[in-house]
């Protein structure tokens, strides 16, 4: 390069040990790589061969982390759902936070916020969804359906952030129309969108059950935990009508919050091929029962109890009705189950399937107390 010899310049050294004196005219030349670069330019791009880098192993690795893969499956599964996705702040007033839970955390105030009335992390993405479902309604949007996966803060300490895909459904969730009858969103319709994700993320849901024990924003009575053993997978539920008069929501809203962290690990597999399909060349099997059980006992305990009995013929248990009333003692319901029975190696015979439905009653007798109904 020319020599420039009444000007400040910056020296680079080359392997020859020869030096480059710099123009000042050109200040963005302040390295060896700017160097390289201006050598380049001058010899031409097109000229230089490709050269590969080494690879490390023979199959590439997943640059992204479990929870970073569930946050995408997520998204497509609730925007398959016919959901909306929502980006809102990770912060709100004081008073809305209060009410999901933040009563006893004062290290999720902010001591400096750009605004009076966002001054605490959240705790909970529900309380902005239902303020961006009222924004809805008020721009024409008669039944909004929204969710958003981000983070969710239960205190200030470096663990005290989770992230969660929470979302809201608003009014009708069948309008009127000449086919079937209208009505209003409920809390199974949470229940089914929290499902929806969790099948999606990988979630073992053979294992899951539904307990009560959601959070006093929901409604005592619709509402409910999704749990993995001991492992709070989600909350889901009708929002309880004084949290949404405080939050001056119309209602009914019915919402859900899963949480990402709570799933384990995946196991690593061997293999990235798909298992063959195992399909059986013989009929299945179905057959119902109803059990008289206490008014306090889970229908997942029921279902759990039989699938238990015999895994290997047993390949689905469902729960399809309910009752209480006349010809049921008071203080117990009627719970009545579909069992399907999936042979493998042959036809079952009556006396085996005779043997398989006893040991369900067994099963169910022992786990719940719970007797034949007749």
């Amino acid at each position: 390069m020319t020599k420039w010899p009444d000007v400040p310049r910056t020296k680079f050294q080359t392997g020859s040990g020869a030096d480059c004196q710099v123009p000042s005219f050109r200040p963005d030349i302040r390295g060896e790589a700017d160097l390289v670069e201006e050598v380049t330019r001058v010899f031409g791009f097109d000229n230089i061969p490709t050269t590969s880098l080494p690879r490390l192993s023979a199959t590439s690795r997943p640059v992204r982390t479990p929870l970073q893969r569930r946050v995408p499956l997520a998204r497509r599964a609730l925007g398959a759902r016919g959901m909306n996705e929502a980006v809102t702040w990770s912060f709100l007033a004081r008073a809305k936070a209060e009410r999901f839970g933040a009563k006893q955390q004062a290290d999720l105030r902010l001591l400096n916020s750009i605004d009076a009335t966002l001054d605490t992390m959240r705790p909970s993405i529900l309380p902005n969804l239902i303020d961006a479902a009222q924004r809805n309604e008020a721009r024409g949007l008669a039944d909004p359906a929204l969710f958003e996966v981000g983070p969710e803060y239960k205190n200030a300490t470096p663990t005290g952030q989770r992230t969660v895909a929470a979302g809201l459904r608003s009014n009708m969730a069948v309008p009127r129309n000449w086919n079937e009858p209208a009505r209003a969103v409920d809390a199974f319709d949470a229940k089914a969108d929290a499902l929806a994700v969790l099948a999606a993320i990988g979630t073992p849901m053979d294992n899951l059950s539904t307990q009560p024990g959601a959070p006093d924003w929901y409604h005592p009575g619709r509402s409910g935990l999704i749990k993995l053993g001991d492992r709070v997978m989600a909350q889901f539920g009708e929002l309880h009508p004084s949290v949404l008069s405080a939050l001056g929501a119309k209602g009914p809203a019915a919402g859900f919050e899963i949480f990402f962290d709570a799933l384990p690990e995946p196991k690593a597999r061997t293999s990235r091929a798909r298992p063959p399909l195992d399909a059986s060349p013989f009929m299945p099997v179905a057959r119902d029962f109803a059990f008289l059980v206490a008014e306090t006992v889970l229908a997942a305990d029921v279902l759990r109890a039989a699938r238990s009995a015999d895994k290997d013929l047993i390949q689905n248990v469902a729960l399809f009705d309910v009752f209480a009333g006349e010809g049921v003692p008071t203080g117990q319901k009627s719970l009545a189950i579909g069992v399907t029975l999936q042979p493998r190696d042959k036809t079952l015979t009556d006396a085996e399937i005779d043997a398989v439905a006893k040991k369900i009653v067994a099963a169910v007798t022992k786990a719940t107390g719970g007797t034949l109904r007749g």
